[in-house]
């Protein structure tokens, strides 16, 4: 399956969910009516009038206690995936470490974002587990953290540690993660008669008389229901995540281009003692279905996973499932070390590449016509190839020591990104600085300049979105005021003199709508259900502002921007109409595209790939815009569009 087809899967997915969470909730009261008819009726005789009362009272209050379980649990994972790894007592990985297996962490993390054409997501580890797991949680990339345990740090190589984290990166890109993390609230208001029952119980052992022996009775039934309630949750989870647990690992050896890694950390799982279950159960189980393993030993009724095994032998055909009980005795005497086998194999302590590679190669040049269709662009959303891990390699090496050092400092992260949008022109870069420095100050529009005269006015158009790949978690770190002050900075550079290129206006929007989404990540959390026919206004405009940049000509304009359009909206006669405001026209679009049906927006990416590409000459800064308006629409691409 494509980017489109898991997206469009995992809303079948969360509304399975729900009709699964409904039936458990029927299975539930069900449970407790039984509960009450027995307790009020058969054994207390209660009147039939009282018990129809009684009945209904207790439908209720046990829809009321699920519900408001569900709505809390969710209200305190607002926060998105910075929520979930707290909670479970992740640590936060410092930008410029120095611990070797940080760093190594690091370095994986940032070239499979780059490669895969999203902001880099946060980084935590649980440093009191030494089992190998890992999990993504978020309701988007933009607010994506990724945390694995000390164990996989400690214990897997460079290869098994990337296929991992590419595995994780499987779920931030399909929509698995805010898929995960509505699971989990749905699935706390099914245990809360669990909960309430054990509270209950606790409470009543203190009490006396017919009143104690009441509370027993109430604690006792609560905790029936609860493991009900139980059974449900774990079938539920079980159902939800099997099957994408699967799909996952098959993207991982996509993205990394090889199967050993991923293979290997399998086996290491399934060979040390420790292997990937968690000492917090209680934890453990509440996010058992977003872990890379099994967290929690569950039955094979329940298990969120496939079978270890299996999974294995999906990437290894040949393996021998006695070769565990071989490796689980060779490592009882001599535990794995990852770092001491990655400089067996030739690797660096801090290497960033998974395997050894050949010097950088040049990046094209600026005028340089890349070869792309709309098919094969639509193919690349959210799945880098072979080659896309090489070439995030070159442009992570390709940018200065002096500039990847800037974007990891917390106090640089807004100059940096503001002198990105200033202009080479004085005149128009004069007004700009008047903008910044009229909300954040003189020494913020200084430093801005300066970055922009001395680092960034020859850096290459390709360059500009890996950098902002870069900064962005580290930007994301600052306190709201001050992100909501760089936002409104941000839209005024951009508009300081009504004339704004296209790119510059698009990467503007991408910062906005990256931020906004990590300001409230539960807020832009959705799959998009519109249909194109209910956009077609919103098609037209986007379509002739991309056909008019990318065209001098007004008949060229036309003819591309009729290419795009016959391939959205093949029936319907929109005249070429290219808006009187310009690029500025696109305020207006963005959300309703945004809100497409996953497989219209492919269709839609092929379309304004169409209209870029008509001419048959695409330049680079043609395909920057591209892969911005992608980014901004939630469909990334990669950091190259032409297959080597």
């Amino acid at each position: 399956m494509n980017f489109f087809e898991h997206q469009a899967a995992a809303r079948r997915s969360s509304t399975r969910m729900i009709v699964l969470f409904a039936l458990a909730v029927l299975g539930i009261v069900v449970a407790v009516d039984v509960a009450v008819v027995v307790v009020f009726g058969g054994l207390r005789g209660a009147s039939g009038g009282s018990m129809v009362g009684l009945l209904a009272f207790a439908t209720l209050a046990t829809v009321a206690v699920i519900g408001l379980g569900s709505l809390y649990r969710l209200a305190s994972l607002r926060g998105g995936g910075e929520t979930v790894a707290l909670q479970m007592g992740g640590s936060e990985v410092p930008e410029n470490t120095s611990d070797p297996q940080l760093r190594r962490l690091r370095n994986i993390v940032e070239e499979i974002a780059i490669a895969s054409g999203v902001p880099a997501p946060k980084l935590y580890v649980l440093e009191h587990e030494s089992a190998i797991n890992a999990f993504a949680a978020g309701y988007s990339p933009s607010d994506a953290a990724v945390a694995v345990t000390r164990g996989a740090l400690e214990r897997l190589n460079r290869d098994e540690l990337q296929g991992v984290i590419a595995h994780e990166f499987s779920h931030i890109l399909n929509g698995d993660m805010r898929l995960n993390i509505r699971l989990m609230g749905v699935l706390f208001g099914i245990m809360m008669l669990s909960i309430i029952g054990q509270r209950v119980l606790i409470y009543g052992r203190a009490g006396r008389g017919r009143e104690g022996q009441a509370v027993l009775i109430v604690a006792l039934v609560a905790m029936i229901v609860g493991g009900i309630g139980l059974f449900f949750g774990r079938m539920i989870k079980a159902g939800v995540s099997r099957q994408r647990e699967m799909l996952a690992d098959a993207s991982a050896v996509q993205f990394t281009r090889q199967t050993v890694g991923l293979a290997g950390a399998l086996k290491k799982i399934g060979g040390l003692h420790e292997g990937s279950q968690l000492s917090d159960k209680g934890k453990a189980e509440e996010v058992s279905h977003m872990l890379f393993g099994e967290g929690v030993a569950f039955s094979s009724l329940f298990a969120t996973h496939p079978p270890l095994i299996e999974r294995i032998r999906k990437l290894d055909p040949l393996f021998n499932p006695q070769q565990l009980q071989e490796l689980s005795r060779r490592w009882s005497v001599a535990p794995p070390d990852g770092l001491q086998e990655d400089i067996a194999m030739g690797f660096a302590p801090a290497q960033p590449s998974s395997r050894p590679v050949a010097m950088p190669q040049p990046l094209p040049a600026t005028m340089h016509s890349l070869d792309i269709t709309p098919p094969m662009v639509a193919a690349q959303v959210a799945t880098p190839a072979q080659d896309d891990y090489r070439r995030a390699h070159t442009l992570v090496e390709t940018l200065t020591p002096a500039l990847r050092t800037l974007a990891r400092q917390r106090d640089q992260a807004m100059p940096l990104l503001l002198a990105l949008l200033l202009d080479d022109g004085e005149g128009i870069a004069g007004k700009q600085r008047v903008e910044i420095t009229s909300r954040m100050g003189e020494a913020i529009a200084r430093q801005a300049a300066e970055l922009r005269q001395q680092q960034l006015q020859a850096l290459h158009p390709m360059l500009r979105l890996p950098l902002a790949a870069l900064v962005f978690p580290v930007l994301r770190m600052r306190p709201r005021p001050q992100l909501e002050t760089f936002l409104d900075t941000v839209e005024a550079v951009v508009h300081a003199d009504g004339q704004v290129s296209l790119f510059e206006y698009c990467l503007a929007r991408l910062l906005q709508v990256q931020l906004r989404e990590s300001l409230d990540p539960a807020r832009y959390a959705s799959f998009g259900r519109r249909k194109p026919g209910n956009v077609k206004r919103e098609f037209a405009i986007l379509l002739a502002v991309v056909a008019q940049a990318g065209h001098a000509e007004p008949a060229e304009a036309q003819r591309a921007y009729l290419a795009g359009l016959q391939r959205i909206l093949p029936r319907d006669h929109m005249p070429y109409a290219p808006p009187g405001q310009g690029v500025q026209a696109l305020d207006e679009v963005w959300e309703p595209l945004d809100a497409l049906d996953p497989l219209a927006k492919q269709v839609m990416v092929e379309a304004i790939t169409a209209a870029v590409s008509h001419d048959g000459r695409v330049s680079v800064a043609e395909a920057e815009l591209l892969r911005t308006i992608c980014g901004v629409l939630h469909c990334p691409l990669p950091a190259m569009l032409e297959r080597s």
